[in-house]
This record gives structure tokens, C-alpha cells and sequence, in this order.
């Protein structure tokens, strides 16, 4: 009988991971489309920002993003609204 519970908690314990791994799964998504968006909501809000200040820079690396936020002072306030927005959700 022993053999029989240790399978029984061998499966719950697999059950359990499983389970975890599928709520980790679904949050990294959840955030994951969470930045896509704000990526999105930047672009938008930004773009002429971007071509008066930092049509320059090579994109990638989040070097746009740092020459957005060094030229912070000059950003229009929907490029501002939308960095600070992006960035207080983790994007």
C-alpha cells in the first residue's frame, strides 16, 4: 500500500507543478502583451518627438526610448504622458 500513496503524491505534486506553470505561463503572456501595447502607445504618442530629436539613433538596444527620455524637457506632453505610463507598468 505505501507504493500506492507514494504514487498518489508523486501525482499531485506533478499536478501542482503543472498548474504553476501554467499561471506563470498566462501572467509572462498577460505582461508580455502589456508592454507590446505600450510599445505601441509610445510609437503613436512619440513619433513626431522622434523625428525632431532622435531621427538619428539606431534603433534597438532601447536606445530610442533613452534619447526620448533625454530629451525629456522638450517632449510634447502626450510623448511625456505616454513614457511615464510605460514606464510605471514595467515596459
Amino acid at each position: 500500500m505505501t507504493f500506492v500513496f507514494a504514487d498518489k503524491s508523486r501525482r499531485s505534486k506533478a499536478k501542482a507543478i503543472a498548474a504553476v506553470v501554467v499561471i506563470v505561463s498566462a501572467f509572462s503572456a498577460g505582461v508580455a502583451l502589456a508592454q507590446k501595447e505600450n510599445k505601441q502607445i509610445v510609437r503613436q504618442a512619440c513619433a513626431s518627438d522622434y523625428q525632431s530629436l532622435c531621427s538619428g539613433v539606431q534603433p534597438g538596444g532601447g536606445r530610442i526610448i533613452a534619447c526620448l527620455q533625454q530629451n525629456e524637457p522638450k517632449l510634447s506632453p502626450g510623448c511625456r504622458q505616454a513614457l511615464q505610463t510605460a514606464k510605471g507598468s514595467g515596459s
